[in-house]
């Protein structure tokens, strides 16, 4: 399978006060493209250090990050930006809704930005926002919407785009159960209908158990 991250002794270290922290050390992590990856581990292992150099929102301090060809290293500011723009999608903990903006607003919000033409926004988002079970919610803002419809803006928003890959970090961190499962569902549907690569950052069990693969970090390296 071809492969869309490349990560080769990866380092990155911070400082808390006066004491160093190494966030990774010397990780190596080939994903292919199309996978359904989880990156787990207990808080301060690294998962989420690890998916923000993923998605070229942090540098490293040693090694390599290619995505979908691209090296990092390579990259200025404004092509790097380009890049997280045009093939990587985000889903957060915090949902990161626009709270004047609608639903659809929200989800279009990506494609102004990419410079796509009105009739051709607007049709999009409504199709992504059907697929997510929020075809009547279209104008409702985040404030009138749940947790769990607020993060399926979210992942419509992440993936109307067709990115190469969606990065969700901790997605139901904040959500119950039995909604948390719905939205996996959602995602498991568009990983296959879309071949998006999704990598997810997660300590969830159900996140664990419904990913197709499962990168265990601890302490800043690889486990297993």
């Amino acid at each position: 399978m071809e492969t869309i991250v490349q990560c080769r002794g990866i380092q990155k270290k911070y400082m808390q006060g006066k004491v160093e922290v190494r966030a990774l050390d010397n990780v190596d992590l080939d994903i292919a493209k199309g996978e359904f990856v989880a990156l787990a581990g207990p808080s301060g292992s690294g998962k989420t250090t690890l998916l923000n150099l993923i998605g070229g929102l942090d540098t490293v301090d040693a090694g390599k990050v290619i995505v979908d060809g691209e090296n990092y290293a390579e990259l200025n500011g404004a092509a790097l930006a380009e890049l997280r723009l045009h093939r990587i999608g985000f889903v957060f903990q915090a949902y990161n809704l626009i709270p004047v903006l609608s639903a659809r607003e929200n989800v279009e919000y990506v494609m102004l930005l990419q410079g796509v033409g009105t009739a051709e926004r607007r049709e999009r988002s409504r199709m992504i926002l059907d697929e997510v079970g929020l075809e009547n919610k279209y104008d409702r803002r985040p404030s009138e919407l749940s947790g769990g419809q607020q993060q399926r803006v979210a992942v419509a928003r992440a993936i109307v785009s067709n990115p190469s890959i969606v990065l969700a970090d901790e997605p139901t961190a904040n959500l119950d159960s039995k909604t948390g499962e719905g939205l996996l569902k959602i995602m498991r549907e568009m990983n296959e209908k879309k071949k998006a690569t999704f990598i997810f950052s997660t300590h969830d069990k159900m996140v664990m158990d419904c990913a197709r693969r499962l990168v265990m970090i601890q302490d800043g390296r690889i486990a297993r």
